[in-house]
């Protein structure tokens, strides 16, 4: 049973609606045009909503939308079937009203859809129960009935390969029976070299058979004793000869307390002096404003001055012709048409890193968009398709929300309480690194920061973040602020509970007058049960405002298995009934992939949300914020 079947254009004016149940169908309809229609996901004709599950189809040439909702619990086969036939006959009987191309034209149109839609639904639905019935496979149409009964007697022990070999030998000896092969029966079992047993006619005595076992024994065991003996021989010299390692005078020592380069620090002791070049650690730029991602770099300038030069050269003649034979006139494309382009895209985000699934999806979606809309005179497969894509792409990576840190942030002032802002990841990604890049764009914009030191489990995370605090302090002294303590760093040691110290953090931050707190977390595999357990714990309890996901640019299909699997762990494992899941990403690693930077396009794909920061380098300052048109621009460069 069908809940609602509604069609409307593209400009928002519904034409025609069936109502199967009294619930509204607004709700469903609208989430569709939110999720899939505006973000150019439409490369699925399927959509999930609740409890209901939404198809639909677009008309490219009259710009109309057809959709069906029902239960996501049933089972409707004829339901792509209604689709193809409801868009048929709808856009055959009104296509003058739809051809007018005015809204006052389809306002004042009358679409009475109603008693044909029956008819399509109830002749859709007995087709459905009208099937063949399936009649039974007979003995003589299966493979086994084609073999030959002696191919498939087999025997216990005889491999296949040995069958023929045995077939042979068994009909050598039945003809040489009657000739002086028969003496060989005679001969005794051992001499023969049979195996002797009842098997072969031939019983041993009890004496024989302990005799036999008996040597069997030291036959296999024999031998790994002599070589333990042997070896045991050979290591009694070497521990004779064994030196003490020799210590050299310039060489240093390893001992425990040489080695300890830490102090022993509490929470909001000061830090020691800084004695690096403070430059250097900041890096050059502007560090409180977020500079645009620029994917461009001189070596394409160059190339694009060069390749301009050429072509003034080339004949006009040639030109022309070449120009004229990709038009395609005033005509409407079709799946054919576009198919050799779309392969071809497809292949190029591939090789640009863009998981393969979503290149499908992103080149499924093209094609569903662009089928059967009427081409200008003077315009190429090749051009339409590349525009299409280009703003798809640019949609993608404009999703639905926006993330203003800045802008929360002073909200959560007003309120006073601090701002809590959760990094999470896999491991290797830099999630310590772009939490001091942040901290350091925070304070540069005048907020305190409070560093949590959550990662109580790889070693040499704490000290890490006491370093980057005690660079952070150098940069913003509090003789700066008025004394005002800017950065600080709030650690309980190893293998605590992290979910336990996010929780004093911020209610340290909260008595300190802190604006921002930072939760750093230990890097875990999205596969990883228990990690993935406690990171739902923490965030479920502390209810921080901002989840980031820390990925590197370097990933490809990976990043679509850590961005699914962290969300569905986060979902499985929390508690909540709405359970928490990411927020924004952060791009690491952006200055080592060139012009491949598929991984943004996947990642922004697969959970609709956007990448906030982009993480360039190695200093402070190396931070930016995502350009989307720059990174299409290097995606489609050749």
């Amino acid at each position: 049973m069908l809940d609602f079947f509604t069609i409307f254009s593209k400009g928002g004016l519904v034409l025609w609606c069936f109502q199967g149940v009294s619930d509204s169908c607004t709700g469903p309809v609208n989430a569709l045009i939110r999720s899939v229609l505006l973000q150019e996901r439409g490369g699925n004709n399927s959509f999930t909503h609740e409890a209901l599950t939404l198809k639909y189809k677009l008309d490219n040439q009259f710009e109309l939308v057809f959709v069906v909702g029902f239960q996501k619990i049933l089972t409707l086969t004829y339901v792509d079937k209604l689709i193809d036939d409801v868009h048929r006959l709808f856009r055959d009987k009104y296509r003058t009203e739809i051809q007018q191309q005015s809204a006052l034209s389809l306002l004042n149109g009358t679409f009475d859809f109603q008693n044909d839609f029956l008819r399509l639904l109830r002749e859709a639905e007995e087709s459905s129960k009208i099937r063949a019935p399936t009649t039974m496979k007979k003995f003589e149409d299966s493979e086994k009935a084609k073999k030959p009964v002696r191919s498939m007697i087999e025997t216990r022990g005889e491999k296949p390969k040995e069958k023929a070999k045995n077939s042979k030998k068994k009909g050598a000896k039945k003809e040489g029976s009657d000739g002086p092969l028969a003496t060989s029966k005679a001969v005794p079992a051992e001499k023969s070299g049979l195996p002797v047993g009842p098997e072969n006619g031939v019983e041993l005595s009890k004496e024989e058979l302990i005799r036999r076992k008996r040597e069997e024994f030291i036959q296999k065991h024999g031998r790994g004793m002599e070589k333990s003996n042997k070896s045991t021989k050979s290591d009694a010299p070497k521990e004779k000869g064994k030196k003490a390692p020799r210590v050299w005078e310039l060489g240093g020592c390893a001992n425990k307390e040489v080695l300890d380069y830490s102090t022993p620090t509490t929470n909001g002791s000061p830090e020691a002096a800084l004695s690096e070049d403070i430059n250097l650690i900041r890096g050059t730029g502007p560090g409180g404003q977020l500079q645009d991602l620029d994917c461009s770099s001189s070596d394409d300038e160059g190339a694009a001055q060069n390749s301009t030069k050429p072509s003034a050269t080339k004949g006009t003649l040639g030109g022309m012709f070449g120009m004229l034979k990709g038009l395609v006139g005033s005509k409407s494309l079709s799946r054919e048409d576009m198919e050799s382009v779309l392969d071809k895209m497809r292949d190029h985000l591939i090789a640009k890193n863009v998981a393969a699934d979503i290149a499908l999806q992103l080149c499924e979606s093209v094609a569903n968009k662009l089928e059967g809309k009427v081409m200008g005179t003077f315009s190429t497969v090749t051009s339409t398709v590349k525009q299409a894509l280009q703003e798809s792409l640019v949609q993608i990576l404009q999703p639905q929300r926006r993330v203003d840190m800045l802008r929360d942030i002073m909200d959560a002032q007003r309120r006073q309480r601090p701002y809590v802002v959760t990094f999470c990841g896999v491991n290797g990604v830099g999630k310590s690194t772009n939490l001091a890049k942040i901290s350091f764009w925070l304070l540069e914009n005048g907020f305190s920061v409070l560093i949590a030191a959550c990662d109580t489990f790889r070693a040499g995370a704490v000290e890490q973040l006491r370093t980057h605090t005690r660079r952070l302090s150098a940069l913003h002294p509090p003789e700066k602020h008025g004394g005002r303590t800017m950065v600080q760093l709030f650690e309980k040691g190893y293998g605590k509970d992290a979910a336990g110290i996010a929780m004093e953090a911020i209610a340290f931050a909260r008595n300190q007058g802190f604006d921002v707190v930072l939760v750093d977390t230990a890097g875990r595999m999205q596969d990883n049960a228990p990690l993935m357990t406690a990171l739902a714990k923490l965030i479920t309890v502390n209810t921080p405002d901002l989840v980031l996901f820390v990925g590197e640019a370097l990933v490809g299909n990976e990043a679509v298995d850590q961005l699914v699997k962290f969300n569905r762990a986060l979902a499985d494992h929390s508690m909540a009934q709405t359970p928490r899941l990411i927020d924004g990403i952060v791009l690491t690693k952006f200055d080592t992939i060139d012009d491949k930077v598929g991984a943004a396009i996947s990642m922004t794909y697969i959970t609709s949300k956007p990448i906030v920061f982009v993480g360039t380098g190695q200093t402070y300052c190396d931070l930016r914020s995502l350009n989307a048109k720059a990174v299409v621009a290097a995606l489609m460069k050749a």
